[in-house]
């Protein structure tokens, strides 16, 4: 488990989330993984639909009826920066991503896309002390188009304020969460300068 699921989950608590992020890690391919993950779902009484699906990515919308969550299962090639960590719940395994893992994967995310979730949890696992220069020299290792001074550039046009109308946050929060941006790009730009 990893993403916005895991640090919800496990490590944060700072949001609510209606999205699960399952990585195979290792796996170019997720093979059978989607027609079996979706015989258990259905098995346990939930409405399943397909949202997405690839050799390597598949999206499910699952329901109970009253409540939503979207699961994706993503085959991921790419080995982790950091191993995740095994954690039991009841009479099961889980291997959960850790923190430094998950920002390196929200820095990256925040390349192709401005989901205001990523710039919150990025804020959020800095805030509780995650190390921004040991992630940014991560990073290239899982896209190697990463560059602190290429995120620095698409996020200055990125506006938390504009975005918060669509997500329903407040604007004290938005406009928090526009001076973290404004802090994290500052960041980034120094990161990116030559020593």
């Amino acid at each position: 488990m990893t993403g916005g699921g895991a640090l919800v989950g496990f490590h944060l608590k700072h949001r609510i989330t209606k999205d699960l992020d399952l990585f195979w890690h290792g796996q170019s391919q997720l093979g059978g993984l989607p027609q079996k993950v979706r015989d258990r779902l259905t098995t346990a009484g939930l409405e399943i639909a397909v949202v997405q699906s690839g050799d390597s990515f598949y999206q499910f919308r699952v329901s109970d009826g009253q409540e939503v969550c979207i699961v994706d299962l993503v085959a991921e090639s790419i080995p982790p920066v950091e191993a995740p960590n095994l954690v039991r719940i009841q009479d099961i395994s889980i291997s959960v991503d850790t923190p430094h893992e998950i920002l390196v994967n929200k820095l990256c995310a925040l390349l192709g896309r401005a989901e205001i979730r990523d710039l919150i949890d990025v804020r959020s696992l800095l805030q509780a002390g995650a190390d921004l220069k040991r992630a940014l020299q991560d990073a290239p290792r899982k896209d190697a188009g990463f560059s602190p001074l290429t995120l620095a550039w698409i996020l200055r046009d990125v506006r938390p304020t504009a975005l918060a109308r669509v997500t329903g946050m407040d604007q004290a929060e938005a406009e928090d969460l526009e001076n973290f941006k404004e802090r994290l790009v500052s960041d980034l730009q120094e990161a990116a300068a030559p020593e």
